[in-house]
């Protein structure tokens, strides 16, 4: 579900579905180097090079010894996988709504001042404060450095961490925290809204003009920075991050893949309206047509800020959280339409299961290997059509209980 692109995310959290492209036990593995010591050793030279102070180097490394728990998250497979439906319900309630406003209030002459220069709606940045340390509550306990050197060393992903770590100990060089106050998570995000430090260079700000970028302690530095990050990805101040819509009786989904993203004037005509029954405010703006349960559930046309949203996580699940949350803090409610009842994620095996199902019944999904490909996706369409169901291609438990019949 997280598609990681280390040029444009500030994020490295969750990376099961990178760790599913590993099916080495990375967890068991070996130190790349002799020993720790010989590893820091051959890094100073490179840490020289950027910059980095010999004090600072040393700070950082002061107690450092390879972390094996940290290499074991690496390789830690999901215990179950989420619908849209689960990842968004535990992470979008009333009670972090509630919290949202009560910030929203505390810090109102911070996210008034951020709005006039980035031009980012204040519930946008709050809402990615909530989602990702909920509002900074848990921001991580693992020291950055030594999780960052951990990874290198350890040979996982090595030539991008220690790209990240060595950037890591310039921050520290550079007096913006302390080695010991640089902490995050296992894989290196920082911070109330989680920078790793190659966006941390680049994005983050000191907005309230102490002399430090401080994303750890100060409020103001971390929402101003993200706003910084968002407003760099050319986000449209006043604009939504989408609609959620209904979708006509005999709604042509071959026609809707087919367009992908156009005009919202072009949706209307195909009969979409907004759940509000209000009017778009700019038909001439361009979206897609996104169903996270399918034909059955909630409906939504997302715009261009629900792709900058994606940079900070390239996750639809992600970017729906954080533009629905945003929503609830500003008093919007939940959505109109209803979740699916009963419907579920497939884990790989029952993936291969509905594979095998649907060439049962006459439609070739090819080898049931779990993988959702064009193959599959074509021969789901074709039951849909001959069953009398909404041909969306949804691949959902609910799918493989029909099929089970």
């Amino acid at each position: 579900m997280f598609a990681w692109n280390s040029k444009n995310a500030p994020i490295f959290r969750q990376l099961t579905a990178i760790a599913l492209c590993f099916p080495l036990l990375v967890g068991s593995m070996a130190p790349a180097f002799a020993s720790s010591a010989e590893f820091v050793r051959n890094l100073w030279p490179l840490a020289a090079a950027r910059g980095v102070s010999r004090p600072a180097f040393e700070s950082a490394f002061a107690s450092y010894s390879y972390l094996p728990k940290v290499m074991a998250l690496t390789g830690k497979q999901p215990e179950f996988s989420q619908t849209v439906q689960q990842y968004i319900s535990k992470r979008v309630t009333d009670a972090q709504a509630g919290r949202g406003r009560a910030m929203r209030q505390e810090w109102a002459q911070t996210l008034a001042g951020s709005q006039q220069r980035w031009g980012v709606q204040p519930e946008i940045v709050l809402a990615i404060w909530g989602m990702e340390t909920n509002f900074g509550s848990f921001m991580g306990g693992q020291n950055t450095v030594h999780a960052l050197a951990t990874l290198t060393e350890g040979g996982y992903r090595a030539s991008y961490f220690r790209e990240e770590l060595l950037t890591a100990l310039r921050i520290i060089s550079d007096g913006n925290v302390s080695a010991d106050n640089m902490v995050g998570s296992w894989a290196g995000a920082m911070g109330h809204t989680q920078f790793m430090p190659s966006s941390f260079m680049r994005f983050a700000v000191d907005y309230n003009g102490d002399g430090r970028k401080d994303i750890w302690n100060s409020v103001p530095d971390a929402l101003g920075s993200t706003a910084n990050y968002l407003e760099s990805f050319k986000w449209r101040p006043g604009e939504a991050w989408g609609y959620e819509v209904k979708l006509p009786r005999g709604f042509d989904f071959a026609k809707a893949r087919q367009l992908e993203r156009a005009p919202l004037s072009q949706w209307q005509a195909m009969g979409i309206q907004r759940v509000s029954g209000r009017a778009f405010p700019r038909a001439s703006d361009v979206g897609r047509l996104y169903m996270p349960a399918g034909a059955g559930g909630p409906v939504f046309l997302l715009l261009h800020n629900f792709d900058v949203i994606k940079r900070y996580n390239n996750s639809d699940s992600y970017a729906l959280g954080v533009g629905h949350l945003a929503d609830r803090i500003i008093g919007g409610g939940d959505f109109a339409t209803p979740w699916p009842k009963g419907d579920y994620a497939l884990d790989t095996a029952q993936r291969s299961q509905l594979q095998a199902l649907l060439s049962k019944a006459g439609f070739d999904a090819g080898s049931p290997d779990g993988v959702i490909g064009p193959k599959t996706r074509a021969a789901v369409l074709a039951y849909q059509v001959r069953a009398g169901l909404p041909a969306d291609g949804y691949v959902s438990g609910l799918l493989l209980e029909r099929l089970k019949r």
